[in-house]
Protein backbone atom coordinates (compact mmCIF):
# COMPACT_ATOMS: atom_id res chain seq x y z
CA UNK A 1 0.00 0.00 0.00
CA UNK A 2 1.94 2.72 -0.92
CA UNK A 3 1.73 7.00 -2.04
CA UNK A 4 4.20 8.49 -4.68
CA UNK A 5 4.84 12.10 -5.67
CA UNK A 6 6.59 13.01 -8.75
CA UNK A 7 9.55 15.37 -8.63
CA UNK A 8 11.18 16.47 -11.99
CA UNK A 9 14.38 18.39 -12.24
CA UNK A 10 17.20 18.80 -14.65
CA UNK A 11 20.64 17.65 -14.44
CA UNK A 12 23.69 16.29 -16.00
CA UNK A 13 24.10 13.97 -12.98
CA UNK A 14 22.78 10.70 -13.45
CA UNK A 15 21.74 11.63 -17.31
CA UNK A 16 22.69 8.21 -18.74
CA UNK A 17 22.02 4.53 -17.81
CA UNK A 18 22.62 1.02 -18.99
CA UNK A 19 19.61 -1.55 -19.27
CA UNK A 20 18.52 -4.89 -19.22
CA UNK A 21 22.12 -5.92 -19.21
CA UNK A 22 21.98 -7.92 -16.10
CA UNK A 23 24.37 -5.25 -13.76
CA UNK A 24 24.54 -1.34 -13.97
CA UNK A 25 27.90 -2.03 -16.12
CA UNK A 26 26.23 -3.48 -19.49
CA UNK A 27 22.94 -2.71 -21.50
CA UNK A 28 21.07 -0.47 -23.69
CA UNK A 29 22.13 2.95 -23.70
CA UNK A 30 19.49 5.79 -21.93
CA UNK A 31 19.69 9.28 -21.78
CA UNK A 32 17.67 11.21 -20.16
CA UNK A 33 16.34 14.57 -21.78
CA UNK A 34 13.56 16.89 -21.01
CA UNK A 35 12.14 14.71 -18.28
CA UNK A 36 11.97 11.59 -20.35
CA UNK A 37 14.73 8.22 -20.61
CA UNK A 38 15.25 7.72 -24.81
CA UNK A 39 17.58 5.22 -26.32
CA UNK A 40 20.94 5.90 -28.70
CA UNK A 41 20.97 4.81 -32.24
CA UNK A 42 23.73 2.49 -33.41
CA UNK A 43 24.72 4.62 -36.48
CA UNK A 44 28.56 5.01 -36.07
CA UNK A 45 28.77 3.87 -32.41
CA UNK A 46 31.64 2.60 -31.59
CA UNK A 47 34.34 1.79 -28.50
CA UNK A 48 35.59 5.53 -28.51
CA UNK A 49 31.92 6.32 -27.66
CA UNK A 50 31.29 3.31 -25.27
CA UNK A 51 34.32 4.37 -23.66
CA UNK A 52 33.06 7.70 -22.88
CA UNK A 53 29.41 5.75 -20.92
CA UNK A 54 31.53 3.37 -18.99
CA UNK A 55 33.94 6.32 -17.48
CA UNK A 56 31.10 8.33 -16.51
CA UNK A 57 29.19 5.64 -14.83
CA UNK A 58 32.40 4.25 -12.92
CA UNK A 59 32.25 1.04 -14.96
CA UNK A 60 36.05 0.33 -15.85
CA UNK A 61 37.40 0.27 -19.32
CA UNK A 62 34.76 -0.63 -22.59
CA UNK A 63 34.75 -4.18 -23.57
CA UNK A 64 31.87 -4.27 -26.33
CA UNK A 65 30.18 -1.44 -28.21
CA UNK A 66 27.38 -3.17 -29.60
CA UNK A 67 23.90 -2.21 -31.82
CA UNK A 68 20.91 -4.07 -33.11
CA UNK A 69 19.29 -3.38 -29.64
CA UNK A 70 21.71 -6.42 -28.24
CA UNK A 71 20.17 -5.74 -25.08
CA UNK A 72 16.30 -5.32 -26.66
CA UNK A 73 14.63 -2.71 -27.92
CA UNK A 74 13.60 -0.14 -25.84
CA UNK A 75 10.57 2.21 -25.64
CA UNK A 76 10.06 6.07 -25.59
CA UNK A 77 11.79 8.45 -27.97
CA UNK A 78 14.96 7.78 -29.61
CA UNK A 79 16.65 11.15 -28.14
CA UNK A 80 20.97 10.36 -29.67
CA UNK A 81 21.69 9.59 -33.61
CA UNK A 82 25.23 9.92 -35.10
CA UNK A 83 26.95 10.15 -31.88
CA UNK A 84 30.76 11.72 -32.42
CA UNK A 85 32.44 11.71 -29.42
CA UNK A 86 36.10 12.36 -29.00
CA UNK A 87 36.73 10.32 -26.25
CA UNK A 88 37.41 12.80 -23.52
CA UNK A 89 34.11 13.91 -22.44
CA UNK A 90 32.67 13.49 -19.10
CA UNK A 91 29.01 12.18 -20.25
CA UNK A 92 27.70 11.16 -23.27
CA UNK A 93 25.41 13.44 -23.23
CA UNK A 94 27.93 16.42 -24.41
CA UNK A 95 29.16 14.87 -27.24
CA UNK A 96 28.53 15.81 -31.08
CA UNK A 97 25.35 14.54 -32.41
CA UNK A 98 22.29 15.53 -34.45
CA UNK A 99 19.57 17.69 -33.23
CA UNK A 100 17.81 15.93 -29.88
CA UNK A 101 15.21 13.99 -31.24
CA UNK A 102 15.90 13.63 -34.68
CA UNK A 103 17.01 10.11 -36.38
CA UNK A 104 16.37 7.73 -38.88
CA UNK A 105 16.33 4.92 -36.71
CA UNK A 106 14.09 2.26 -35.24
CA UNK A 107 14.15 0.74 -31.57
CA UNK A 108 15.51 -2.24 -33.23
CA UNK A 109 18.95 0.06 -33.98
CA UNK A 110 19.30 1.08 -30.35
CA UNK A 111 22.61 1.11 -29.36
CA UNK A 112 24.71 -0.67 -26.43
CA UNK A 113 27.74 -1.22 -24.15
CA UNK A 114 29.68 -3.67 -21.92
CA UNK A 115 32.42 -2.83 -19.14
CA UNK A 116 35.05 -4.09 -17.54
CA UNK A 117 33.09 -3.81 -14.08
CA UNK A 118 30.36 -5.50 -15.47
CA UNK A 119 28.26 -7.86 -13.08
CA UNK A 120 29.91 -8.98 -9.81
CA UNK A 121 27.12 -10.09 -8.64
CA UNK A 122 24.13 -12.27 -10.84
CA UNK A 123 21.31 -14.54 -10.28
CA UNK A 124 21.61 -18.51 -11.72
CA UNK A 125 19.18 -21.56 -12.80
CA UNK A 126 15.68 -19.27 -12.29
CA UNK A 127 12.92 -19.22 -15.36
CA UNK A 128 14.46 -15.99 -15.77
CA UNK A 129 17.25 -13.21 -15.15
CA UNK A 130 15.61 -11.58 -12.09
CA UNK A 131 15.13 -15.09 -10.29
CA UNK A 132 17.56 -18.03 -9.46
CA UNK A 133 20.48 -18.96 -7.12
CA UNK A 134 22.38 -15.56 -5.86
CA UNK A 135 26.12 -15.99 -6.86
CA UNK A 136 29.04 -13.13 -6.43
CA UNK A 137 32.21 -12.80 -8.34
CA UNK A 138 34.68 -12.82 -5.52
CA UNK A 139 38.72 -13.64 -6.40
CA UNK A 140 38.22 -14.26 -10.33
CA UNK A 141 35.57 -17.11 -9.90
CA UNK A 142 31.55 -17.07 -8.87
CA UNK A 143 30.94 -18.30 -5.43
CA UNK A 144 27.01 -18.89 -4.51
CA UNK A 145 26.17 -17.47 -1.15
CA UNK A 146 25.14 -19.37 1.84
CA UNK A 147 21.71 -18.94 3.22
CA UNK A 148 22.04 -18.19 6.86
CA UNK A 149 21.35 -14.32 7.61
CA UNK A 150 20.61 -13.79 4.24
CA UNK A 151 17.90 -10.95 4.23
CA UNK A 152 15.53 -8.10 3.26
CA UNK A 153 18.50 -5.38 3.56
CA UNK A 154 20.43 -7.96 1.35
CA UNK A 155 18.28 -8.79 -1.20
CA UNK A 156 17.34 -5.39 -1.86
CA UNK A 157 20.55 -4.93 -2.74
CA UNK A 158 21.31 -7.72 -5.10
CA UNK A 159 17.76 -6.83 -6.90
CA UNK A 160 18.69 -3.22 -7.18
CA UNK A 161 22.06 -3.89 -8.54
CA UNK A 162 20.93 -6.24 -11.30
CA UNK A 163 17.91 -3.68 -12.14
CA UNK A 164 15.45 -6.06 -11.28
CA UNK A 165 13.10 -4.09 -9.08
CA UNK A 166 12.72 -5.59 -5.02
CA UNK A 167 12.64 -8.57 -3.92
CA UNK A 168 9.57 -10.59 -3.86
CA UNK A 169 10.78 -13.71 -2.17
CA UNK A 170 14.22 -15.22 -0.36
CA UNK A 171 15.20 -18.68 -0.76
CA UNK A 172 17.08 -20.94 1.60
CA UNK A 173 17.93 -24.41 0.99
CA UNK A 174 19.56 -24.43 -2.82
CA UNK A 175 16.25 -23.73 -3.97
CA UNK A 176 17.38 -23.57 -7.28
CA UNK A 177 19.15 -26.01 -7.15
CA UNK A 178 22.89 -26.50 -5.91
CA UNK A 179 25.90 -24.78 -7.30
CA UNK A 180 29.21 -25.29 -7.83
CA UNK A 181 32.81 -24.12 -6.49
CA UNK A 182 33.03 -22.13 -3.36
CA UNK A 183 30.87 -20.87 -0.99
CA UNK A 184 30.73 -17.24 0.07
CA UNK A 185 31.79 -17.41 3.84
CA UNK A 186 31.51 -14.40 4.46
CA UNK A 187 28.40 -12.75 6.05
CA UNK A 188 26.58 -9.79 4.28
CA UNK A 189 25.64 -7.19 6.64
CA UNK A 190 23.77 -4.52 4.17
CA UNK A 191 21.57 -1.59 5.11
CA UNK A 192 19.54 -2.10 2.28
CA UNK A 193 20.66 1.67 0.60
CA UNK A 194 23.81 0.39 -0.86
CA UNK A 195 24.22 0.45 -4.67
CA UNK A 196 25.92 -2.87 -5.31
CA UNK A 197 26.89 -5.88 -2.52
CA UNK A 198 30.27 -4.97 -3.21
CA UNK A 199 29.74 -1.98 -0.78
CA UNK A 200 27.66 -3.78 1.82
CA UNK A 201 30.21 -4.75 5.40
CA UNK A 202 31.09 -8.10 5.35
CA UNK A 203 31.79 -10.13 8.77
CA UNK A 204 32.99 -13.69 9.85
CA UNK A 205 30.56 -15.61 10.98
CA UNK A 206 30.34 -19.05 12.87
CA UNK A 207 26.94 -19.95 11.01
CA UNK A 208 28.52 -19.44 7.63
CA UNK A 209 32.00 -21.74 8.47
CA UNK A 210 29.33 -25.19 8.35
CA UNK A 211 27.66 -23.76 5.39
CA UNK A 212 27.81 -26.31 1.42
CA UNK A 213 25.62 -25.87 -1.52
CA UNK A 214 22.68 -27.46 0.41
CA UNK A 215 22.56 -24.10 1.60
CA UNK A 216 22.76 -21.98 -1.23
CA UNK A 217 19.91 -18.78 -1.12
CA UNK A 218 18.04 -18.04 -4.10
CA UNK A 219 16.07 -15.04 -4.97
CA UNK A 220 12.88 -13.95 -6.33
CA UNK A 221 12.91 -9.83 -7.56
CA UNK A 222 10.18 -8.53 -9.40
CA UNK A 223 11.76 -7.26 -12.35
CA UNK A 224 10.87 -4.56 -14.90
CA UNK A 225 7.15 -5.03 -15.52
CA UNK A 226 6.10 -7.10 -12.90
CA UNK A 227 4.58 -4.75 -10.38
CA UNK A 228 1.27 -2.51 -9.95
CA UNK A 229 -0.48 -0.36 -7.62
CA UNK A 230 -4.30 -1.07 -7.63
CA UNK A 231 -7.31 -0.04 -6.07
CA UNK A 232 -5.77 3.48 -5.69
CA UNK A 233 -7.44 6.72 -6.94
CA UNK A 234 -4.33 6.50 -9.69
CA UNK A 235 -1.69 4.72 -10.82
CA UNK A 236 0.78 6.05 -8.59
CA UNK A 237 -0.85 4.77 -5.44
CA UNK A 238 -2.96 1.91 -4.47
CA UNK A 239 -2.38 -1.90 -3.21
CA UNK A 240 0.99 -3.44 -4.00
CA UNK A 241 0.90 -6.60 -6.15
CA UNK A 242 3.77 -7.92 -8.00
CA UNK A 243 4.18 -10.69 -10.86
CA UNK A 244 5.83 -14.00 -10.63
CA UNK A 245 5.21 -15.84 -14.23
CA UNK A 246 2.09 -15.10 -15.56
CA UNK A 247 0.52 -14.82 -11.55
CA UNK A 248 -0.20 -11.54 -9.54
CA UNK A 249 0.14 -11.55 -5.81
CA UNK A 250 -0.11 -8.89 -3.05
CA UNK A 251 3.07 -8.15 -0.98
CA UNK A 252 3.53 -9.27 3.36
CA UNK A 253 3.51 -5.96 5.24
CA UNK A 254 6.29 -7.47 7.35
CA UNK A 255 9.65 -6.03 5.95
CA UNK A 256 7.80 -3.53 3.50
CA UNK A 257 9.40 -0.33 4.15
CA UNK A 258 9.97 3.29 2.91
CA UNK A 259 13.41 2.06 0.73
CA UNK A 260 11.09 -0.97 -0.73
CA UNK A 261 8.56 1.83 -1.41
CA UNK A 262 10.79 4.21 -2.93
CA UNK A 263 12.20 1.44 -5.44
CA UNK A 264 8.67 0.59 -6.36
CA UNK A 265 7.95 4.27 -7.02
CA UNK A 266 10.92 4.66 -9.21
CA UNK A 267 10.27 1.49 -11.25
CA UNK A 268 6.63 2.40 -11.99
CA UNK A 269 7.62 6.15 -12.96
CA UNK A 270 5.86 7.68 -10.01
CA UNK A 271 8.95 9.75 -8.36
CA UNK A 272 9.86 9.30 -4.37
CA UNK A 273 7.34 7.33 -2.10
CA UNK A 274 5.39 9.74 0.12
CA UNK A 275 3.83 6.89 2.76
CA UNK A 276 3.92 3.26 3.36
CA UNK A 277 -0.04 2.63 4.86
CA UNK A 278 -1.43 0.24 6.90
CA UNK A 279 -2.69 -3.22 6.01
CA UNK A 280 -6.02 -3.43 3.68
CA UNK A 281 -6.02 0.53 3.41
CA UNK A 282 -6.41 -0.28 -0.20
CA UNK A 283 -8.80 -3.38 0.03
CA UNK A 284 -7.49 -7.15 -0.04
Amino acid sequence: MLHCNIIRYKSLKDSVKLVNGGSRCAGRVEVLHDGQWGTVCDDFWNMRHAAVVCRELHCGEPVDALGSAYFGPGSGPIWMDRVDCSGSESTLKICKSAEWGKHDCGHDEDAGVICSDHRMTRLTAGPHRCSGRVEVLHGGSWSTVCDADFDQQDAEVVCRELDCGIPVEVLGSAAFGRGEGQVWTEELQCSGNESEITFCPTSSSLKHSNCSHYNDVGLICSGHTGARLVNGPDSCSGRVELQYLSDWGTVCAVGWDMRAADVLCTQLGCGSAVAVVEVDWFGE
